[in-house]
């Protein structure tokens, strides 16, 4: 029992702690991927697929975002619409009344995002000779773009090694009540996390999905009862020999939600498409020798098996506090605290309008854990479909 208490401890510090500090060490000297297409090159045909679904409040901010990028090369933009029941298909029509390159499909039946990014792929296709040759931007509808995101995404792939390029995600809207603020630190910190992985070995574990492009050759169609699109393509690159990298100069902004109770719905689903994949891709991260694996294994798996390494904790160091070992009466002491008492003084905080981030990133912390726990359970059920409701647009 000792020994898997600290075992999962040991686990767990990897994943949040030491990881990064080498991540940090190891990259201090490494100058970022620089092998880029110039104004006078030919440049790659760039189809960007987007699946909307009831996104009214933010659609004309994201087609005109698209629209005024610095892009000099080939833009189209294929979009569909996935049963939206609100005035998104009469707004996205009247863009493509005014803007040739603009392709709409309103589907009258709910099939998801990844099933709608797969049949925009399958028509984008069908409109260009080479897939070598061309790229798939895949972007949401809540992200909005600076003028020149698809430029500075679109330039690495000059080097035919790179297979995916991320862009950076800002967060915009901040509060201090609710837990917008940890939800930006933790994501800040995932950026940095990619950027690294990305400039040491090409191997950015999964892109966050908002904003990212990949070589049309590269692309692979979704399972139906896939819930993380993003990753599953990552890995698809990955399975076929391509790198990936995060462009930190190719800015995009996303409003953060504030709603702690939403916030865990949508990880919630999250964690349960995590687990998919962690099966699928198990060649991935197993054994965790090689640069990919070792990558996938530290910043992911370990991650996702937070909440039993925590319970391992909290079970053994209970029942060992009990055999009275002083070292783990203090450390059960201290889970009782962080766990329970902690989340539980940040709530009463918040009723007298007090918001203190050290108590709140605590929170986020457990609430991420709780998330994937309730994400497994939901995977081992079974998952049937992709299709969900989308969080409120802001």
């Amino acid at each position: 029992m000792s020994i898997l208490v600290w075992i999962s401890l040991l686990a767990l510090a990897h994943a949040y702690v030491f990881y990064p500090l080498l991540l940090k060490i190891w990259a201090r000297d490494r100058a970022p991927h620089r092998v880029l297409f110039q104004k006078a090159d030919q440049w790659p045909e760039v189809h960007v697929l987007m699946s909307l679904y009831n996104e009214e409040k933010v659609i004309e901010q994201k087609l005109d975002s698209l629209l005024k990028q610095d892009f000099k090369g080939s833009l189209q933009i294929w979009i569909g619409s996935d049963c939206s029941s609100d005035k998104t298909n009469e707004i996205v029509q009247r863009y493509t009344q005014e803007n040739a390159h603009i392709h709409f499909f309103p589907f009258n039946y709910r099939q998801g995002k990844p099933g709608v990014i797969n049949t925009l792929a399958e028509k984008a296709k069908q409109s260009f000779s080479s897939a070598d040759s061309t790229l798939f931007l895949i972007t949401d509808a809540n992200v909005f773009l600076s003028p020149g995101v698809i430029r500075l995404l679109a330039g690495h792939f000059k080097d035919p090694e790179i297979a995916l390029v991320d862009a950076r995600m800002v967060h915009t809207g901040m509060k201090s009540e609710g837990i917008s603020k940890a939800e930006d630190q933790y994501i800040s910190m995932e950026v940095w996390i990619k950027y690294w992985e990305g400039i040491l070995w090409g191997n950015m574990i999964g892109p966050f999905g908002g904003c990212y492009m990949l070589r049309a050759s590269h692309f692979q169609p979704v399972p139906t009862n896939f819930l993380v699109d993003d990753f599953y393509i990552a890995m698809k690159v990955f399975e076929q020999g391509g790198k990936a990298i995060n462009e930190l100069e190719a800015v995009c902004y996303e409003a953060v939600s504030h709603d702690i109770a939403v916030e865990y719905r949508r990880k919630k689903r999250i964690s349960a498409g995590n687990y998919q994949n962690l099966l699928s891709f198990r060649s991935l991260w197993w054994p965790p020798f090689k640069a990919l694996n070792f990558a996938f294994f530290s910043h992911k798996v370990l991650r996702w098996w937070g909440p039993f390494f925590l319970l391992l904790i909290i079970i053994g160091s209970g029942l060992l506090a009990l055999g009275g070992q002083a070292v783990y009466q203090l450390l059960f002491f201290l889970l009782v605290i962080c766990l329970i008492l902690v989340p539980l003084l940040d709530w009463m905080l918040t009723q007298l309008n007090i918001n203190w981030m050290p108590l709140r990133g605590v929170r986020y912390f457990i609430l991420m854990n709780l998330a994937l726990l309730a994400g497994f359970w939901k995977f081992l059920k079974g998952i049937k479909t992709n299709v969900w409701q989308p969080t409120k647009r802001h």
